[in-house]
C-alpha cells in the first residue's frame, strides 16, 4: 500500500508531461486510473475464488511480485500508452486485495472482526500516508536544489522513476517477508475443488457472482451502497490534484507534487488513527451499521466542500476538509468489511470479498471516467457548472450510498449474529 500511495502525488503531473499539446489531461488521467480499476473489476473475483481453492498465501505472493514489475515499467514509461499498459498490468496483479480481507475473516471470531479489519485498514492507512509523502519527495530528483547528483542521469529523462523504484523495492521486501512470516489461513479441508476454467468462463462466473449477491437481502445493500460511495470517492481521486495544481488566480492552490504528497499523507494519518485506534471502541459502542451509515454522510460532506476552501489558506485550509473525508472513509471501509464477513460463510468468503473488490473496481472505473469527463467539460466554464461541479457529484453519490444502506434490511443485521456469538462465549465460559 506504500507503493500504491507513491503514485498519487505525481500521476497527474506525469500525464501532463507525457501529453501532447492540446490533449485533454483530465481524460488521460481518467484513462490511466480506469485501466487500473477495470482490470481490478475483472480479476478481483478471479483471485478471490482462486484463493478459496488453492489458499490465500500463494495468491497474495503473486500480487507482490507483479506489483514490483508493474511499477518498474510505469517509472520507465516514455509515452501515455506505455503508462496505460503499466497501470493495466498493475490492476490485474493488485486485484488480489480482497484476499487480505478474506484472510482476516478466516482467522477471526465474529466479535474480533471489526478490530482486526480496523488493524488491516490501519496498515493500509500507514501505507497510504507514507506512500504519497515518499512519492512527492522523490519526484523529479533532477530538479532538486540541494544536490545535482541526478542531473544528466536516467532520473532526469524519467523524473518519476525514483519513486517507482522505491515502490518496486518495497513490494520485493513485502514478498520476502511473506515467504517467511505469512502462514496459510485456509485449511485444505475447507477449500473448494479446483476447476479448470477458461478466462471467458471465469469472467462469466464473476458476473454471475455479482448477480447472485444482488439477490441476497443482507449482502446486496452492503455491496451496492459501497458502489455508489466509491464512485463519488474516486471522482475526487481524479479531480483533486487537477484542482490543487491550478493556479491560485484560477481558483486552485498552485500545488507541486510535494505539496500534494503531504496533503495525502495527512489523509493517511487520520485514516490510521481512525482505523487503528478508534474503530474498535466506536464499533463496540455504536455498531458497525451506524458507523458505516454516518461515515457515508461525513465523508460526502467533506468531498463536496473541497473547492470552497479559500486558496490563500493553502494546506492549512484543506486539512479540516480532508479530516472529514479521511475520518468518514475510515468508518466506512472496516465497517463494510466487518458486515460482509458476518453475512458470508467461510466457504464463500473469498468469493464475497472478491465480488466486493470487483464492485469497488467497477465503481472506481465509473468514478474516474465521470471525474475526467466532468472536469474537462466544466473546468473552463464560468456559469453554474464549473470546476465545483465534479466535487458536488462526489457528495451526491455519497448521499445515494447512505440512502441505499440506511433504509435496507442490512442495516443492524449484524446484531443477531453478535448476540449469538456472545451467548456462545458465555456458555463456553
Amino acid at each position: 500500500m506504500i507503493g500504491f500511495g507513491i503514485i498519487i502525488p505525481f500521476l497527474t503531473y506525469m500525464v501532463a508531461g507525457l501529453a501532447e499539446p492540446g490533449q485533454p489531461i483530465g481524460r488521460w488521467v481518467a484513462a490511466l486510473m480506469a485501466a487500473y480499476a477495470g482490470a481490478m473489476f475483472i480479476f478481483s473475483p478471479f483471485w478471490g475464488s482462486l484463493s478459496d481453492r488453492i489458499g490465500r498465501r500463494p495468491v497474495l505472493m503473486i500480487g507482490l511480485v507483479g506489483n514490483s514489475i508493474a511499477f518498474l515499467v510505469f517509472g520507465l514509461a516514455n509515452s501515455l500508452w506505455m503508462a496505460l499498459f503499466a497501470r493495466l498490468f498493475a490492476g490485474i496483479v493488485n486485484a488480489n486485495i480482497s484476499v487480505t480481507r478474506a484472510y482476516i475473516g478466516d482467522i477471526s471470531e465474529p466479535h474480533e472482526v471489526a478490530r482486526r479489519q480496523g488493524i488491516l485498514g490501519a496498515a493500509f492507512g500507514v501505507g497510504f500516508s507514507i506512500g504519497p509523502a515518499i512519492g512527492g519527495v522523490l519526484s523529479a530528483p533532477a530538479d532538486w536544489t540541494w544536490t545535482s547528483a541526478f542531473v544528466g542521469t536516467i532520473f532526469e529523462t524519467y523524473p518519476y522513476l525514483l519513486p517507482c523504484l522505491a515502490s518496486t523495492l518495497l513490494s520485493t521486501v513485502g514478498f520476502l517477508l511473506a515467504t517467511t512470516k505469512l502462514e496459510e489461513s485456509l485449511p485444505k479441508s475447507t477449500r473448494k475443488t479446483v476447476e479448470n476454467r477458461s478466462p471467458i468462463q471465469t469472467l462469466k462466473t464473476n458476473i454471475m457472482n455479482i448477480g447472485k449477491m444482488y439477490k441476497r437481502p443482507k449482502l446486496s445493500p452492503l455491496l451496492f451502497s459501497m458502489l455508489f460511495f466509491w464512485i463519488g470517492f474516486t471522482i475526487m481521486h481524479v479531480v483533486l490534484i487537477l484542482f490543487t495544481m491550478m493556479a491560485v488566480s484560477e481558483g486552485g492552490f498552485g500545488f507541486s507534487e510535494k505539496d500534494n504528497g503531504w496533503l495525502f499523507a495527512f489523509v493517511g494519518v487520520v485514516g490510521i488513527i481512525t482505523q487503528g485506534r478508534l474503530i474498535g471502541p466506536l464499533s463496540d459502542r455504536f455498531g458497525s451499521s451506524s458507523l458505516m451509515a454516518n461515515g457515508y454522510l461525513i465523508c460526502g460532506l467533506g468531498l463536496a466542500t473541497i473547492p470552497y476552501v479559500p486558496p490563500h489558506l493553502g494546506l492549512l485550509g484543506l486539512f479540516p476538509v480532508m479530516t472529514l473525508i479521511a475520518f468518514g472513509n475510515g468508518l466506512v471501509a472496516p465497517s463494510n468489511m466487518t458486515l460482509l464477513t458476518h453475512a458470508s460463510g467461510s466457504d464463500e468468503r473469498g468469493m464475497v470479498m472478491g465480488v466486493s473488490e470487483s464492485l469497488r473496481a467497477l465503481s472506481s472505473f465509473a468514478g474516474v471516467m465521470i471525474g475526467g469527463f466532468v472536469w474537462d467539460a466544466t473546468v473552463d466554464n464560468t456559469g453554474f457548472f464549473d470546476y465545483h461541479t465534479a466535487f458536488l457529484c462526489c457528495g451526491i453519490f455519497s448521499l445515494f450510498a447512505w440512502m441505499r444502506f440506511r433504509f435496507s434490511t442490512a442495516f443492524r443485521a449484524e446484531d443477531e449474529i453478535l448476540a449469538i456469538d456472545d451467548a456462545d462465549v458465555r456458555v463456553a465460559s
